[in-house]
């Protein structure tokens, strides 16, 4: 699944995020992209023990994939 959150205002993107991790299963991936580097997210996903990464794009934006 991937969610694009470009263009929207905090904290919109994190709670768009937290609600399709709702749904994410065991084995899948979630896919967002972030006009910032989503650091309140993280603390997050820590808690909630989901391994995630962070890449840079071209455009300035954050690719992350979060990994249940």
């Amino acid at each position: 699944m991937i969610l694009d959150n470009r263009g929207l205002e905090p904290p919109q993107p994190m709670m768009r995020t937290l609600a399709a991790l709702e749904d994410l299963e065991p084995g899948e991936t979630l896919t967002i992209i972030n006009d910032r580097r989503p650091m309140f997210l993280y603390e997050q996903l820590e808690e909630l023990g989901l391994k995630h990464r962070t890449e840079p794009q071209n455009d300035g934006s954050f690719k992350i994939e979060i990994f249940r």
